[in-house]
């Protein structure tokens, strides 16, 4: 189904490849910015045909990242999954070939031993767990979950209070792995090898990639922008009207990998929901 859409970097020895579950999904660009509307898209011509169409609807993809580094395979959020109820009916009772394009990218289900989710919105979180004869299990039992304490606490108040988001997908993508003890909470500075970290950015995390051989480079996966859009400078005052993501900004300064980072050569950024091609290259 998505198969046509896998994608595969390699950044020094670090391999990387993403998953699609759902390419190029049309939606009003008020899904992200409450004041946007399809004229406003319209002002901006660049955006068509990768990431807008002619119409001014945006174009957003839902896709994940998984990557080979050291003894670790790591899956970067893991996208929507199947069998759910979600509160948008495009997510609803999805039937995806999630897990066998994970096997076609060279990357098995069986081998993931890493989950990493950048935060706990619903698209993040989805194959965390799949559903075996009506209950909800791990699809990753052989992996350690890494959930930012933060992020979870937050999620958590939400919960105790009846806060202003659906937490639906807590109860069938979080929660079992909580009860299965398969989870760690971590900072927004961690380090999941001497390769691959995080890096805090205000709203959405960031992972970034560094080659540790000659020639330094360096990639982000990112969630911001989601959408093109987004970075354009005449949609700051939208932005400041846009839905905040559930977790405050961190106030934790970037830290450099052990010994500090090397000064690097070139960039590559991808965005965690930037349809194809999703991504780009800055000196």
């Amino acid at each position: 189904m998505a198969r046509e859409n896998i994608r595969h970097w390699k950044i020094g020895d670090v391999e990387i490849a993403r998953i699609v579950e759902v390419n190029n999904w049309e939606d009003d660009i008020a899904m992200l910015l409450p004041d946007g509307k399809a004229e406003y898209v319209q002002k901006f011509p660049w955006l068509v045909p990768n990431f807008a169409t002619p119409a001014g609807k945006m174009l957003i993809s839902f896709q994940c990242f998984v990557l080979r580094s050291r003894d670790k395979v790591v899956m970067i959020d893991t996208c929507i999954g199947n069998d759910r109820q979600r509160e948008y009916p495009v997510f609803c009772n999805m039937q995806t070939t999630f897990l066998e394009d994970l096997a076609v990218a060279g990357f098995p289900p069986a081998s993931v031993n890493t989950v990493m989710c950048s935060h706990l919105h619903f698209d993040h979180v989805g194959w965390n767990t799949r559903k075996v004869n009506g209950k909800w299990v791990p699809t990753f039992p052989q992996a350690r979950y890494l959930f930012g304490k933060q992020e979870y606490e937050h999620w958590q108040r939400l919960r105790d209070t009846g806060g202003y988001h659906d937490i639906a997908h807590l109860v069938d993508s979080v929660d079992p792995i909580i009860e299965a003890k398969l989870h760690e909470f971590i900072g927004s500075d961690h380090h999941i090898t001497d390769e691959v970290w995080l890096e805090p950015t205000p709203g959405l995390a960031r992972v970034g990639v560094d080659r540790l051989d000659g020639e330094v480079h360096e990639l982000r996966l990112t969630g911001l922008p989601q959408q093109d859009l987004q970075a354009a400078p005449e949609t700051t005052p939208l932005l400041r009207n846009a839905r905040q993501a559930p977790s405050p900004p961190s106030n934790t300064p970037r830290r450099r990998p052990s010994g500090g980072r090397r000064q690097s050569r070139g960039h590559r950024g991808s965005g965690l929901r930037r349809a194809s091609p999703s991504e780009g290259s800055w000196p």
